[in-house]
């Protein structure tokens, strides 16, 4: 049997999004993106998984599955419901939150920004609104003042460039734009935004780490000839290059989260700009390739910024656990095999935790380590049982004992 150890400081968990899980999030663009006549969403996020009353026995279980840290996020709309007036009851709500995670004893990975957007902020204009990056800092230095000694690991924004990509080019996430001028401003707004608060949680909480997730698909042209091959360069400096290259100077934040899924093949005949994947690439509920190695490239791309990586999402939407329980093994192979080229990967956290709201595709997706039923109930699946085993021992085998 191949064994495989990881470091004993590697941080093993998964991830969760508020608006994902906690259900309610009225105040939030995606509420009304949800309700809008005519909308992309599939479905509204309703009560979600209701993690909002539920946070503390989820956090329970999580870490009665090996867990030794976990990733969510601060609700923006929650947490400032009108421009500069902040809710002392949602700070205290996340102040409780925090706090039952640090008691079980898992590492808190904070994400201030994951897709939503409080109302005001959005019909203000959003990102694409004159004072966007000083009004998002405001709200990111009044929470790491008031919650940083609970926040050891600070994300800034979850994947600016999907924000920025499916919000104003392909029109599927808010403000539902497609304007390729618009989607390239947005992109820059984010990453000055993101150096803006990193400004801003360490002037607040200077011993929180801050970084940035960042979502890198690797990809490839769909046919070999000029016009791809161009079209393909244009992609990847938008979504891959301007965001990591970007990662300069003394704001730049202290880690990077690598999000990982698919390789992507990408088309400028395509009305989408990307083409489906050839004949041969097993594909998730989402369409989407999997591909292992891909994991393996885009974190030695990543580390050509010189920040330590975590792996802050990586999973499959299956309802074929058998598929997810191969994604953990060769995934995380993947890993080992990066850390054993040099790459300096910190920590795995898988997406998701529970089967939740998909954003615009609702709850048909399902990328869960834990189904949710319709009364509640949380039912560990057995891809759970293996990656606790993984993450109970620090090792990865060819082989590694399911429990039902």
């Amino acid at each position: 049997m191949t064994r495989v150890d990881f470091p004993a400081a590697f941080l093993w968990g998964a991830a969760t999004s508020a608006h994902q899980v906690e259900g309610g999030n009225v105040n939030s663009d995606w509420w009304d993106f949800e309700h809008r006549p005519g909308t992309a969403a599939r479905e509204s996020s309703g009560d979600a998984i209701d993690h909002y009353h539920r946070y503390a026995d989820d956090f329970a279980l999580l870490r009665s599955l090996g867990h030794n840290a976990h990733r969510l996020s601060v609700e923006w709309a929650r947490t400032e419901p009108a421009p500069g007036e902040f809710s002392r009851a949602a700070i205290e709500h996340y102040r409780r939150v925090l706090t039952a995670l640090a008691d079980t004893g898992m590492t808190a990975f904070v994400t201030l920004h994951h897709f939503t957007l409080p109302r005001w902020f959005a019909a203000a204009g959003g990102w694409l609104a004159p004072d966007a990056v000083e009004v998002f800092a405001r709200y990111c230095r009044y929470v790491a003042a008031e919650l940083g000694d609970l926040m050891p690991y600070v994300c800034t924004i979850n994947e600016p460039q999907m924000v920025a990509l499916h919000g104003y080019l392909e029109g599927y996430h808010p403000p539902g734009i497609t304007n390729p001028t618009l989607w390239k401003r947005a992109g820059r707004v984010l990453l000055e935004a993101h150096h803006g608060a990193v400004r801003a949680v360490r002037d607040a909480s200077p011993h929180s780490q801050v970084g940035l997730a960042v979502n890198l698909p690797l990809l490839a042209p769909s046919r070999d000839d000029d016009a791809c091959w161009s079209f393909h360069r244009l992609m990847r400096h938008e979504i891959v290059d301007l965001y990591l290259d970007g990662l300069t100077g003394p704001d730049r934040g202290d880690w990077l989260g690598v999000q990982y899924y698919r390789k992507q093949w990408v088309d400028p005949a395509s009305p989408t700009f990307f083409a489906d994947p050839p004949e041969g690439f097993r594909r998730t509920q989402m369409g989407w390739a999997v591909y292992p190695d891909g994991l393996r490239q885009v974190l030695h791309r990543a580390a050509e910024t010189g920040l330590p990586l975590y792996v802050t999402e990586n999973g499959i939407a299956t309802e074929d656990d058998t598929e997810r329980v191969d994604y953990l093994h060769t995934h995380i192979a993947a890993v080992a095999q990066a850390l054993d080229e040099g790459v300096d990967v910190r920590g795995y956290l898988h997406w998701s935790a529970f089967d939740n709201f998909e954003w615009s595709e609702g709850y048909r997706p399902t990328f869960g380590l834990i189904a949710v039923d319709s009364g509640f109930t949380r039912i560990p699946k057995p891809s759970a049982h293996a990656f606790a085993a993984i993450a109970a021992s620090g090792r990865l085998s060819s082989r590694e004992p399911v429990q039902a």
